[in-house]
């Protein structure tokens, strides 16, 4: 007997979608991730077809006063070089051409299917946008965490903030500037931004099973990446124990005071449009210790037309790609 593999709905999830009367059903997004990111990030074509190299202020020229009758020596800016990589993310949708042919509505029936496939690209580039790592997997972009992971050792190591966690519970908080002197979304030269959808020929699919079957099939495509022009604009809230944090503040994370410290460390604030990123239960918990304090700080604002809550006049975004259990940076 053959076995219908996982990656491609049967005819039980086609049933699902559709009334008797083969009319479709109001269906409700059970998946929990979100991803309001994408809201923030601004994008920009790169100047190279498999990332962005661009040039780097590391250092400024010196000023000096001088005597009468003596010179000033000369100095320049000192820059480093950093090429930002993008990665190819794809996805393929392949049903059954006779699901598609027995659905009520056909159109409906196979929009609906492919959506899935939006929604986890989605997924996976928030997921990659916070921790991904061309160390261990090449393919993909460099994410934020791996770029902040050392309290002590590089130069933007005053940009990471120790909550003081040392459980396995630990996630972070994390205070973006986006704009072309933080942070930026990047897609290769001469292509498009965003997802670029393809509708490939019917074809003939393995069941693999010695089998086959005429397939209805879609191709996604979403080249991207992200490239930070001064690591300054971008702060980590790191160790956050979630598991010690109280409403009183008493133990754990003083997020208040914690992401007081953040804003004070942007560089420069009127140059990048700020966001703040956090688990649901940290955001949760922001909200609780809040009630303690004089609020100066909490309010609610529109960003993208959506009702936001702000810290400090920042939207504070609720990421639940953001991990519960980082690893912890020391």
């Amino acid at each position: 007997m053959s076995t219908l593999t996982a990656t491609q709905p049967t005819l039980l999830d086609a049933s699902r979608l559709f009334s008797s009367d083969g009319k479709p059903l109001p269906m409700a997004e059970l998946l929990t991730q979100q991803n309001p990111v994408l809201d923030d990030i601004p994008w920009m074509e790169s100047n190279l077809t498999n990332g962005h190299r661009m040039s780097t202020r590391s250092g400024l020229p010196t000023a000096a006063f001088r005597k009468l009758n003596a010179g000033v020596a000369a100095s320049k800016s000192r820059y480093v070089d950093v090429t930002e990589s993008c990665g190819i993310m794809s996805s393929i949708g392949q049903i059954d051409k006779k699901l598609v042919d027995l659905a009520g509505d056909k159109s409906f029936f196979r929009v609906t299917e492919n959506s899935g496939h939006i929604t986890s690209m989605n997924h996976t580039f928030a997921s990659t946008l916070f921790y991904g790592d061309t160390d261990l997997d090449p393919e993909k972009f460099l994410g934020i965490a791996p770029r902040y992971s050392d309290i002590t050792g590089p130069e933007n190591a005053e940009n990471i903030i120790d909550a003081g966690g040392n459980d396995t519970d630990l996630t972070s908080i994390y205070l973006v500037g986006w704009g072309q002197e933080g942070a930026m979304g990047i897609f290769p030269k001469g292509s498009q931004a965003g997802l670029k959808h393809t509708a490939l020929d019917d074809e003939l699919v393995s069941d693999g099973n010695g089998g086959q079957y005429l397939a209805v099939r879609d191709l996604f495509e979403w080249d991207c990446g992200i490239a930070v022009k001064d690591w300054r604009n971008i702060v980590r809230i790191a160790n956050i124990d979630i598991s010690a944090m109280l409403k009183t503040a008493a133990t754990g994370a003083d997020l208040v005071d914690l992401m007081v410290q953040a804003c004070e460390l942007i560089n420069a604030p009127d140059a990048v449009k700020l966001a703040w990123y956090m688990p649901r239960s940290v955001r949760s918990m922001l909200r609780r210790q809040i009630t303690n304090k004089a609020n100066v700080w909490l309010s609610m604002g529109e960003v993208s037309g959506r009702k936001a809550l702000m810290f400090d006049d920042i939207p504070c975004r609720r990421v639940d790609a953001i991990l519960s259990g980082e690893t912890r940076v020391v």
